[in-house]
């Protein structure tokens, strides 16, 4: 074997090495931008979408007024029942919106709240949250969402909607920011060792490490479970800025 020869094998190898080390952290890390962009932009175009309905029903709400108000003065009580009853079952497709104390989880969650009614998964919340906490409102925004998203998407698959269920609790638990998702799933979950794999492909499978690294970046904690077709996400988050030392 030639000297010239070792020497080229060499350069690829180095090249390559190279390529993995420096490119692929980089564009690994563009992705995960370019998906955190695109997740934020489809949350504000969801909670856009639940406030333009809402502003809609009551825009027409003083017409819905005027024809209950004729339909009683012509003694038409049958026809005004059911006029009610179409109004109330409306409403429950609006009626959304969360009071948790934080504008940003408000939004975020009542728009999810109206995509899972939507989907016909049974719903069962918990959630209060402060206004001002250390957290910034885009990493409450991608944590929530890919959260929220991964369960939907779960429940989605589940052919019998009767066993679609999440469950949403959200407290500060000794000055922590605890957020538990339960939902129900079709299957089993993919594992690799004790870490879970996200069943999605392309872009979608950048959700787990989005949670994840957001997590991390706040020195929280992740815990994820699976038992008899349910899955259980657990964050915790803590609420102090630690103090740096000299």
């Amino acid at each position: 074997m030639s000297i010239v020869f070792i020497i080229l094998i060499i350069s690829i190898i180095s090249v390559n090495t190279a390529l993995w080390v420096f490119f692929m952290p980089w564009y690994v890390g563009k992705k995960i931008n370019c998906y955190q962009n695109e997740l934020v932009d489809r949350h504000y175009k969801e909670v856009e979408t639940m406030y333009r309905k809402m502003r809609g029903w009551r825009h027409d709400y003083h017409n819905h007024i005027q024809v209950l108000q004729a339909q009683l003065e012509l003694y038409q009580y049958t026809d005004a029942v059911e006029y009610l009853k179409n109004l109330a079952d409306d409403l429950l497709k609006v009626d959304t919106v969360q009071k948790t104390g934080n504008t940003m989880v408000d939004a975020i969650i009542s728009s999810k709240l109206a995509l899972m009614k939507e989907r016909n998964i049974r719903i069962d919340i918990t959630a209060h949250v402060p206004q001002d906490i250390l957290i910034s409102g885009v990493d409450l925004c991608v944590l929530l969402g890919n959260m929220l998203d991964n369960a939907m998407e779960a429940c989605s698959e589940i052919s019998d909607i009767k066993d679609r269920f999440i469950r949403i609790y959200i407290d500060i638990v000794k000055n922590h920011l605890y957020i538990a998702v339960t939902n129900s799933m079709k299957e089993g979950c993919k594992k690799e060792g004790r870490r879970y794999l996200s069943s999605k492909i392309g872009a979608h499978g950048f959700g787990l490490l989005r949670i994840d690294s957001i997590v991390s970046k706040y020195n929280g904690f992740v815990n994820r479970q699976n038992e008899q077709d349910v899955f259980a996400t657990e964050v915790m988050i803590p609420l102090w800025k630690e103090e740096s030392t000299l």
